[in-house]
């Protein structure tokens, strides 16, 4: 299903289940389809949203490539269904876009659960990311792509081949040529002219959720959410629910049976 933003991008999206609604927000490169593993485990409406330029959303201005204007999305999409407030469950990208809602459109927002992301973002995780985006990918098939994560991802640990090949059937796309992004290659350029501007202070995002049913999945190895932030963050919010997910980076998957206990007496709160 599709919808058309503000500026005349049109997005696409997926409904399905009945009950509370909540909003799927993905990586910053993912999709939708980021949430297959998850969503068996969660009795709710999921409504997931591809960003613009990824998944099967149309591409445009890489500098509408942004936190502020995919959270403007995510608040057109509810417009579109006619839904007055929904939860968020944000993935990395997802969960900063969750925080902006909650300090600029709170009455919008049932609760917020966060997936490996917080207010503070390790730049061991951040050079990571820049290193890989927007780059051509050197493989022919899913099968090699499975293979190199199995081989290279090391702060996963016990993950099946299945599992790796279902990652990447979700995240590219099969060509003739090899496997390419499912992203417009200019989010590259996107990030790198946002990381030139100085960081700002995300505390007060995070402060915003007082008051919504929170809760946070962290990957006991992430690169990107410290050990240091996830305890600032419980301190802040003792009644947070929290997973540390062992022999996970980032982000778990989201089906590892401590994050869908947290997941499921989230939702029950909102």
């Amino acid at each position: 299903m599709t919808f058309t933003a503000p500026d005349g991008t049109r997005l696409h999206y997926t409904d399905q289940g009945k009950g509370t609604p909540v909003i799927a927000l993905a990586g910053l490169t993912r999709n939708g389809r980021d949430f297959n593993h998850v969503a068996p485990h969660l009795d709710c409406r999921l409504i997931r949203l591809d960003y613009r330029g990824r998944g099967q959303s149309d591409w445009a201005d890489h500098s509408t490539y942004s936190i502020p204007v995919e959270a403007q999305d995510t608040l057109a999409l509810m417009d579109h269904l006619g839904l007055e407030k929904a939860g968020i469950l944000g993935t990395s990208r997802g969960g900063l876009i969750a925080m902006v809602l909650a300090a600029t459109a709170k009455d919008r927002l049932l609760g917020v659960a966060l997936n490996d992301i917080g207010p503070e973002i390790s730049n061991v995780g951040l050079d990571v990311i820049k290193d890989y985006i927007g780059k051509p990918l050197p493989f022919k098939t899913y099968a090699e792509a499975a293979a190199f994560r199995d081989r290279n991802w090391v702060h996963f640990k016990g993950v099946p081949m299945a599992r790796w090949l279902e990652e990447v059937e979700q995240q590219y796309e099969a060509t003739p040529d090899g496997l390419a992004l499912r992203y417009d290659p200019k989010l590259r350029d996107a990030v790198l002219e946002a990381g030139a501007q100085p960081t700002p202070d995300l505390w007060p995002l995070f402060d915003a959720l007082a008051g919504l049913p929170v809760a946070l999945v962290r990957g006991a190895n992430s690169d990107l959410l410290t050990p240091q932030t996830a305890a600032e963050m419980r301190a802040r919010r003792p009644d947070m629910g929290y997973a540390n997910v062992p022999d996970r980076g980032h982000v778990p998957f989201l089906d590892e049976p401590d994050a869908v206990g947290v997941l499921q007496t989230w939702l029950k709160s909102l």
